[in-house]
């Protein structure tokens, strides 16, 4: 995925009402942004870091500037919870997810189950013996611990929702699919965060015992893309 417009580099001063960001710019501005980011941002809010904008061309958007990125440990981390579901459509339309791969039509944001809507519908015969339809939820990853991605980075309680919706969808016969998307390049795997959502970790053995496919894919970032590269081995082990 190509950023619109070259992305600007500024100094986090801090992150409040999640969805703003105050930033000094290279050239001493102070701006606010807009930060895409409903989640708890668990060590991505440090005041001073460096950080990276993208100007915002929308006529209608109340802030002129949109926060992409910031630089934690030397690495770039992507804090747009936005981009993910779009990432991933553009791999699988462009079968660089081989998982997902085969069938015939995608759609975004289709309803389905109690006042939800799935992030991706696969459906079509696939290339090979799947199920006709595929439902594919999508996860931003940004925490990390060593050389851990870990998912939340808060309590989520819809995250939870999601995973019995994709279940359900697994008993009535069709294909269930959650995909985490790391945003940052500087892990070598994946596992769900236990001791900040116990109830989410269960749940997420509980999918995946009963046939929701678990897949994570790891990007690499630059000032100009955020690219999927390759995936990432999944930790499931059992609780305490």
């Amino acid at each position: 995925m190509q950023f619109e417009n070259i992305l600007t580099k500024g100094r986090l001063i801090k992150r409040y009402k999640r969805f703003l960001a105050d930033i000094e710019l290279e050239n001493g501005d102070i701006i606010v942004a807009h930060c895409a980011n409903s989640g708890s941002m668990l060590g991505l809010k440090e005041p001073g870091s460096l950080v990276y904008l993208l100007p915002n061309t929308n006529p209608k958007a109340k802030l002129d500037w949109r926060w992409e990125m910031i630089e934690v440990d030397g690495a770039l981390v992507g804090i747009n919870t936005a981009r993910p579901n779009r990432i991933v459509e553009t791999a699988v339309l462009e079968s660089v997810i081989p998982e997902l791969a085969g069938y015939s039509s995608l759609r975004r944001e289709v309803k389905y189950r109690k006042n939800s809507r799935i992030d991706l519908l696969l459906e079509g015969p696939p290339e090979e013996q799947r199920a006709n339809t595929c439902y594919v939820e999508v996860k931003s990853v940004t925490l990390r611990s060593g050389e851990k991605a870990l998912f939340p980075d808060s309590v989520t309680a819809r995250g939870t929702k999601h995973l019995h919706e994709l279940m359900d969808m697994v008993a009535a016969g069709h294909r269930a699919v959650m995909v985490y998307l790391v945003q940052r390049s500087d892990c070598t795997v994946f596992a769900p965060a236990a001791e900040i959502d116990p109830t989410y970790t269960n749940a997420l053995r509980d999918a995946h015992a009963k046939g929701v496919e678990l897949l994570c894919y790891q990007c690499h970032l630059t000032p100009e893309a955020i690219e999927i590269t390759g995936s990432l081995p999944i930790e499931l082990l059992s609780m305490s």
